[in-house]
């Protein structure tokens, strides 16, 4: 059974860092391109972060280049989203996604509210 599971979401204030972790179970974990995405009420879901299979490629949103950082870790079947400098319009539910050629994943999702 396929599972993608979601952590390390809260409140926080501006300014503060989260750090959000995505643990997979199901599948083979290191053939897959896993992403970070974002939704905020009233919005639609957008790319916020894509890793490549081994690790060796990112890429970022505009929105948040230099404030956060996608990693992976293939031994323990788990992908991370560092979060920095957060800003208000950082707050939406974050959402771990797996996909390959032929198959794409989502977890349940971890809120994540900035706020003073």
């Amino acid at each position: 059974q396929v599972q993608l599971v979601e952590s390390g979401g809260g409140l926080v204030q501006p300014g503060g860092s989260l750090r959000l972790s995505c643990a997979a179970s199901g599948f083979t974990f290191s053939s897959y391109t896993m992403s970070w995405y974002r939704q905020a009420p009233g919005k639609e879901r957008e790319l916020v972060a894509t890793i490549t299979t081994a690790g060796s490629s990112t890429n970022y949103a505009d929105s948040v280049k230099g404030r956060f950082t996608i990693s992976r870790d293939n031994a323990k079947n788990t992908v991370y989203l560092q979060m920095n400098s957060l800003k208000p319009e950082d707050t939406a539910v974050y959402f771990c996604n797996a996909r390959n050629l032929y198959l794409f994943y989502w977890g349940q999702g971890t809120q994540v509210t900035v706020s003073s």
